[in-house]
């Protein structure tokens, strides 16, 4: 059972894996001109990134903000 687990975790990180690859490429083809269905994943794999890097730095404030009220 465990090992069906793990084979399911590992194709679902090679499917993200293979999303964001595809995504990055469709962005540099987009910059050189790509067709309009390039530029428009292109502009989707764009606002994913910068919600993941939100995401991020948001995270990072409220840990920031937890861990220094203790001094």
């Amino acid at each position: 059972m465990n090992a069906e687990v793990g084979n399911m975790a590992g194709l679902v990180l090679l499917g993200v894996l293979a999303l964001a690859a595809g995504g990055c490429a469709c962005v540099v083809w987009a910059e050189r001109g790509g067709p309009r269905w390039v530029r428009y994943v292109a502009t989707v794999t764009l606002a994913a990134s910068e919600l993941v890097r939100r995401s991020g730095k948001n995270r990072r404030r409220s840990l920031n903000r937890s861990t220094g009220d203790g001094d």
